[in-house]
């Protein structure tokens, strides 16, 4: 058996790859799967202050194991892992998009004067930087906004955090991915936007196209289940969250919508997207240092493992 350390991954962001762990589909493929916290020790804070992702450690959850050598794989927003790639020390790259396509959503609490995005404009939204829906957020709010009126501060990872920061008037408004935004919701919260996005897998090069090949039948597995019955997989939301937070523990699979879980096979970044992608993080004042896209990814494995999964 071929052990794969992976840094650990929430519902929202790595269903099916929990889905293939639980359900034994990674050991049919002759591998062994080990979880390392990626979050322990991770400053939990919010940071008015902080208005933009410069100086910013884009390794301080997602990556941070792979980079100290402690994880061979992990997963997180695209947008992310190409700023990630640009500054690994380990030379770590993109291996192709993930499985799950997220949900997430901007999102004011029930007494906020605000009920559109354009009445956003100049008032501080927390977000996670070089998290998803820090990119998510300013994709969506530039469809409604000039840029000098989105207001973004620093806000931790894992909607828990934001959640009660916004509750508590910290900021006016937050990202939250579920569960968190149907426990916002039943909590009277509004979304004021709110949009799907894509993640990809990125590697140390411990992990070869076979091996890669390997992990991939075992999602593609995974997704193939989950699309057949999504209701038998809403638990997964609720589980993972409950020992730590007593309220997602009282959430039932009544309070999720299974439009929101949305799956599909792990597929290499096409060319086109990935262009777009670079030329839309360089207009935020990212990715300067890197020339092309195709130095971001590991073209080589990419090609060869997605062609073996299939």
């Amino acid at each position: 058996m071929k052990k794969l350390v992976l840094e650990t991954t929430a519902p929202f962001q790595g269903l099916p790859e929990l889905v293939a762990d639980a359900e034994g589909l990674f050991a049919k493929e002759g591998l062994t799967i080990e979880w390392v916290d990626r979050d322990a020790g991770v400053d939990k804070a919010v940071q008015t202050a902080v208005t933009s992702p410069a100086g910013v450690n884009p390794f301080s959850s997602h990556g941070r194991l792979v980079e100290q050598g402690k994880a061979d794989m992990y997963n997180a927003c695209e947008w992310g892992n190409y700023c990630r790639v640009q500054d690994t020390k380990v030379g770590s790259r993109q291996l192709g998009r993930r499985a799950i396509v997220t949900y997430a959503a901007i999102a004011v609490r029930p007494d906020s004067p605000v009920y559109t995005p354009q009445q956003l404009a100049g008032l501080t939204v927390g977000v996670p930087f070089y998290f998803g829906t820090h990119y998510l957020s300013l994709h969506m709010l530039e469809g409604f906004l000039p840029r000098d009126q989105i207001n973004v501060c620093r806000a931790p990872n894992g909607s828990r955090y934001r959640f009660q920061a916004m509750l508590d008037g910290e900021i006016e408004a937050t990202t939250l991915t579920e569960p968190y935004i149907s426990l916002a919701e039943k909590k009277g919260c509004r979304l004021v936007c709110s949009a799907f996005y894509h993640g990809t897998e990125v590697a140390s090069d411990t992990v070869d196209a076979d091996t890669y090949a390997a992990f991939n039948r075992a999602v593609r597995e995974a997704v193939r289940r989950i699309n057949a019955k999504k209701r038998a997989y809403l638990h997964y939301f609720i589980d993972y969250h409950k020992a730590k937070d007593p309220e997602i523990g009282r959430l039932t699979i009544e309070d999720l919508r299974e439009s929101r879980l949305v799956v599909c096979d792990p597929a290499p970044i096409p060319a086109d997207e990935m262009q777009r992608t670079y030329e839309w993080l360089r207009s935020w004042g990212m990715l300067e240092e890197t020339a092309s896209p195709l130095n971001l990814v590991n073209l080589d494995v990419q090609r060869a493992a997605h062609h073996a999964a299939e």
